[in-house]
């Protein structure tokens, strides 16, 4: 983050966190205030006289938690910055810094709300939703919306159908949000969605490819019969194993695939925005698979073999958006 800040003296800087705490967030969420306050008070953003931070720490309240952090710097250079009241419906010149954690519900400066539990009912209790804040900078007003889908449970039932059933599911989710930010409660205006959407490859696209030329043997539950396990070979090579696929395991012979050319070859299969595409604007990716990196720090480059590598981070646009950008 210092680094970027170095690199590219960003005027107004926004950083949307997920899965804030991490996942033990009820041992970790006393280190998520140690952060919060190095980051404010550190050098490299001296410069940065106004901040907002919203985090959703109130993991007690599982109806409302979705462990969503949203963080907004102000360059000292940039006059008259103004924060929409959702509850008001006007605007308030930014002032000062100020860290909002446990009272987000009763936050007027923001709208928050966690997905309806029906919409991943195989999740007992899912954090997955959205925050929404709006500012206007020189009379160009916009709004910036931190999000987190629905992930892929299993890359079993992910692999069965193409498209995949999460990606139906992930679908309804972000239609959600975007009739949401457009409805007729307030003026209608640009907006950007950046967080982690979860978006994943086609599972059984990526597999036919990645293993045309292999041959498949299933594994089954000796109790339940249900297929626990599939494993694909080459059909020569001394039948060397090409891929393992289980519930939470995809374990594939050559992860150089998922790096080389930033894994271009295989964004023909990143195809879950294709259904938005005349509500959301994207600017062409450059880099390799977002998730799932390593855990361990010493392999922070390595994908873990959880699962098909993919690029669930995004910041996607509204086209009106784009045209901001591209002034």
């Amino acid at each position: 983050l210092f680094q970027v800040v170095h690199t590219h003296k960003p005027h107004f800087m926004a950083l949307h966190c997920q899965e804030f705490g991490g996942k033990n967030y009820e041992a970790s969420m006393s280190h998520v205030d140690k952060f919060v306050k190095e980051l404010l008070s550190s050098d490299a953003m001296k410069d940065y006289n106004r901040a907002r931070v919203y985090l959703d720490e109130n993991y007690k309240s599982q109806e409302h938690f979705t462990a969503l952090g949203s963080f907004y710097f102000l360059h000292e250079s940039l006059k008259n910055i103004y924060q929409f009241d959702f509850k008001a419906k006007k605007y308030k010149k930014v002032t000062g810094k100020e860290i909002y954690s446990d009272t987000l519900e009763s936050t007027p400066m923001l709208e928050k709300e966690k997905f309806p539990q029906d919409y991943f009912p195989e999740c007992k209790w899912s954090r997955k939703g959205f925050i929404r804040t709006r500012w206007c900078i020189t009379d160009c007003a916009f709004d910036l919306v931190n999000i987190h889908l629905f992930h892929d449970a299993s890359n079993l039932i992910a692999w069965e159908t193409s498209p995949s059933v999460y990606s139906g599911i992930r679908h309804k989710a972000l239609g959600y949000v975007l009739d949401r930010i457009i409805d007729q409660r307030f003026e209608k205006v640009s907006y950007f969605v950046f967080g982690d959407f979860n978006f994943r490859l086609d599972a059984k696209a990526v597999v036919e490819t990645l293993c045309a030329k292999a041959t498949m043997q299933t594994i089954r539950a000796a109790d339940t019969n249900e297929v626990v396990k599939l494993i694909f070979r080459e059909s020569d090579n001394d039948r060397k194993v090409m891929l393992q696929l289980e519930k939470k395991l995809f374990d594939y012979f050559n992860q150089d695939v998922f790096r080389d050319n930033n894994g271009t070859a295989l964004l023909e299969f990143d195809r879950e925005l294709s259904v938005f595409k005349d509500r959301l604007y994207e600017l062409d990716i450059s880099f390799p698979p977002s998730y799932p990196y390593s855990e361990d720090s010493s392999q922070g480059k390595q994908y873990m073999n959880t699962r098909c590598p993919a690029w669930c981070d995004r910041i996607l646009m509204s086209h009106s958006a784009k045209e901001l950008i591209l002034k």
